[in-house]
């Protein structure tokens, strides 16, 4: 034998008649519980926001080495993992990318980098960049490059534009290690070409 459990009433909207559920509902009580939940959900944002790890400065590291034997440019590029993720999230129609060791992402990895780190030879041709791979660790993520590059060197220029047109302050400090020595130059807004 069913039971009612909910009967219509006239003005007050539902009311519990099962002995087990002794409640009723009410449009007034629903709107209270819906601010009194919604006011919950977006406290809890605030604080899981705040409580989030940031940081105040951006600046990725890159060590560019000549291996004569290779005719390379071996390249490591150090960035923030986070913003690594809104930079491939910007290029890519605001996909969410989370970055992980042996993830899928290493296609837009490649393909961002392909953009934003050029060496280009004296005759303004852009050499191919091959990616390696990455290797995520605590809050950085490593990107490992090779660019072929024959010797003399002169005459080649670099660009380093990596997350420029996310963060206005952004600087990509690259050392560069030569035959003939170490360089470092510091890529930023208005200067992100050099002339090695």
């Amino acid at each position: 034998m069913k039971q009612k459990i909910m009967k219509k009433e006239h003005r007050t909207g539902y009311k519990c008649t099962s002995k087990l559920l002794p409640w009723s509902y009410s449009p007034s009580r629903h709107n209270i519980l819906l601010f009194f939940s919604l006011f919950l959900l977006l406290t809890t944002s605030v604080f899981l926001i705040a409580a989030s790890p940031k940081h105040d400065y951006h600046v990725s590291v890159t060590q560019m080495q000549y291996n004569t034997s290779s005719k390379l440019f071996e390249v490591s590029i150090r960035i923030f993992t986070d913003d690594l993720e809104l930079a491939l999230s910007k290029s890519n129609q605001n996909k969410r990318f989370t970055i992980r060791n042996n993830d899928q992402n290493d296609t837009y990895v490649s393909a961002y980098l392909q953009k934003r780190f050029l060496l280009r030879n004296a005759q303004k041709g852009i050499q191919v960049l091959k990616y390696v791979g990455k290797e995520q660790e605590e809050d950085a993520t490593w990107i490992y490059l090779e660019i072929p590059a024959p010797l003399p060197v002169s005459g080649l220029s670099l660009e380093n534009s990596v997350l420029a047109e996310i963060f206005d302050d952004q600087v990509n400090m690259t050392n560069i290690l030569l035959p003939s020595g170490k360089k470092t130059y510091l890529f930023k807004k208005g200067q992100l070409i050099y002339t090695l």
